[in-house]
């Protein structure tokens, strides 16, 4: 009895060196949050966006800046995962943004706006650490709360932001 409970004593030792408690407290903090944020989530934004370009580099999140934050499934506001998000306006105390994939949709454009999925190209930037292209989602736009945001992961300069913005106007959203 004594060995199963040093052995079992000692697995924990490791597991709290190793960081892998500390990383499961970490993960069900996150899980609680997201569940917490989804429960609230007013749903996506509906109609038009007032998109405007006002990136200021001050540690605030502001339009026109990648950011990184939860993104609600559709089917489901209550699930969701992180994501890069490119900031394009406010709806009340909301920042309105577009969620970005490092999935090329150009093999499959037709199946995704087919399932009502429309993509623009927007290139590679520093919220991908890997220095991947990405695309923006025009036709859903989500709010985010300023809270929740995780980190800036860059500004998108304004070239690419209006052909965003183009794009969204395009797509009737």
């Amino acid at each position: 009895m004594r060995s199963v409970i040093r052995d079992l004593a000692e697995a924990v030792l490791r597991a709290l060196r190793s960081g892998t408690l500390a990383h499961e407290a970490r993960k069900e903090d996150d899980h609680q949050r997201h569940q917490d944020a989804g429960a609230a989530y007013p749903g996506d934004f509906d109609g038009v966006p007032d998109l405007r370009y006002d990136p200021h580099p001050d540690g605030r999140p502001d339009p026109g800046e990648v950011v990184w934050a939860w993104v609600p499934f559709e089917e489901d506001h209550r699930l969701g995962k992180d994501r890069p998000v490119l900031l394009v306006g406010n709806d009340g105390p909301w920042l309105l943004g577009l969620p970005l994939t490092s999935k090329d949709h150009h093999r499959d454009a037709a199946q995704e706006a087919h399932e009502g999925r429309l993509w623009c190209d927007v290139g590679s930037g520093a919220w991908d650490r890997e220095g991947r292209p990405s695309e923006v989602r025009v036709n859903r736009v989500i709010r985010v709360d300023p809270d929740q945001i995780r980190r800036e992961g860059a500004i998108l300069d304004r070239a690419r932001f209006d052909a965003v913005a183009a794009a969204v106007k395009a797509a009737g959203h």
